[in-house]
């Protein structure tokens, strides 16, 4: 039984995927944060942009 628990006290293959969990995880919580930063960024842009077209149009139309 000794023999058996010194064993799986010496085996750190769970430790290692845990780890590479842990990794991925992070990994994956900063892709989420930078793409929702970039689709904020992008949607107030042409948010903008079609704001200055409605303008223009609307200056074209009236002439």
């Amino acid at each position: 039984m000794t023999k058996i628990f010194a064993r799986f006290m010496k085996d750190e293959s769970g430790a290692t995927a845990i780890e590479y969990g842990l990794i991925a995880a992070l990994i994956s919580v900063a892709l989420i944060a930078g793409a929702t930063t970039l689709g904020n960024a992008l949607d107030n842009t042409f948010t903008i942009i079609s704001d200055k077209m409605d303008g223009a149009a609307t200056a074209a139309s009236t002439r």
